[in-house]
C-alpha cells in the first residue's frame, strides 16, 4: 500500500481482521474489559453480569451496512478512516435525528457520535462512498442478549414522524 493512498475496505478488513457481522458490516472485537458488573448493580433488562466496558472496530461498505437494531447500553462511535457515516436514530421518547459521523469538520461532521443505549439505529455510505471504519465503545458492555432488531414496519408505526427516513436508510 502507497502511504500517500488511502487502503481499500479489502485491505482494511485484512490489516485489522475484520470479518463478516449480521448486524454492523465486518467487526473485530478489540477490548472486552475482564472485570464484571454485577447483574444486582445493573437494570432488571440486563438479566446478568456484563463487563465494564466493550469496543470494537466496525466497517460499513455497500455490501455491508448496519441493519436496523438497538442496544441497550449506550455507545459511543468513533470514525477513523474512510468516508463519512449517515447515521439515523430513533430514540425512546419516540423522536429521531439523522446525524452524520466523519472527520470534515468544516461541514458539520464531528469524529464521535453517542447512541444513546436503547436508541434504534442504522446507517448508510453517501452515493458513491467506499466504506467508512469506525469503532464503537459500550458500557456497560455488550452481550448478545443486549442486541434487539424489529420489524421495519412497526418501526415506522411506532416513529411516524420519521417513517420517510426510516425508508430511505433501510430499502
Amino acid at each position: 500500500m502507497d502511504l500517500g493512498t488511502r487502503p481499500t475496505a479489502d485491505e482494511v478488513k485484512a490489516m485489522l481482521g475484520l470479518e463478516p457481522h449480521p448486524t454492523c458490516g465486518f467487526v473485530a472485537e478489540t477490548y472486552r474489559s475482564p472485570l464484571k458488573i454485577p447483574a444486582g448493580a445493573l437494570p432488571q433488562a440486563y438479566e446478568g453480569d456484563r463487563p465494564y466496558g466493550s469496543a470494537l472496530y466496525f466497517l460499513v461498505a455497500p455490501d455491508a451496512q448496519i441493519v436496523m437494531h438497538r442496544i441497550r447500553s449506550d455507545q459511543l462511535y468513533h470514525h477513523y478512516l474512510g468516508d463519512p457515516l449517515e447515521v439515523l436514530m430513533l430514540y425512546p421518547d419516540g423522536t429521531g435525528a439523522v446525524t452524520t459521523v466523519g472527520s470534515d469538520l468544516a461541514a458539520g461532521e464531528r469524529p464521535q457520535l453517542l447512541v444513546p443505549g436503547g436508541t434504534f439505529h442504522t446507517s448508510r455510505l453517501g452515493s458513491g462512498a467506499n466504506y467508512a471504519l469506525l469503532a464503537s465503545t459500550e458500557w456497560p458492555g455488550v452481550e448478545p442478549p443486549d442486541v434487539e432488531h424489529r420489524d421495519i414496519e412497526a418501526l415506522v408505526e411506532s416513529y411516524p414522524d420519521m417513517a420517510e427516513q426510516i425508508h430511505a436508510f433501510t430499502s
